[in-house]
């Protein structure tokens, strides 16, 4: 299998290059997880690094290889597709307020 030479920037593991392995598209993969032992025996820290163009050429504007940058929230990304139903994590504000209706929006019955 083939393997590029990746630079992460931020969080422990900035400034190291480390060689990835590419998919079957010729790309790292967009996350890269890395899986840190605790040293009291605990449940392994995981570091989220997320794949974005390193630079793009002057002319055409195409990306010239790939870096990761640091993910401090450390959310796993997952695929998001139009049938999923929504993170239950989200703040979600109800649309009705105290006494009234959806909107604000006066009812045909008010007044």
């Amino acid at each position: 299998m083939k393997s590029e030479d990746t630079p992460f920037e931020g969080g422990p593991m900035d400034g190291r290059v480390l060689p990835v392995l590419l998919g079957a598209t010729g790309h790292p993969p967009k996350t890269y997880r890395i899986p840190v032992p605790d040293a009291a025996g605990g449940p392994p820290t995981v570091l989220v690094y997320r794949r974005v163009p390193r630079a793009h050429s002057k002319r055409l504007g195409l990306h010239q290889g790939w870096k990761y940058e640091y993910d401090p929230t450390g959310q796993a990304g997952r695929r998001k597709w139009p049938w999923s139903k929504p993170d239950a994590k989200q703040d979600t504000e109800p649309d009705t307020q105290p006494g009234g209706t959806p909107g604000g929006k006066p009812d045909a019955t008010d007044g």
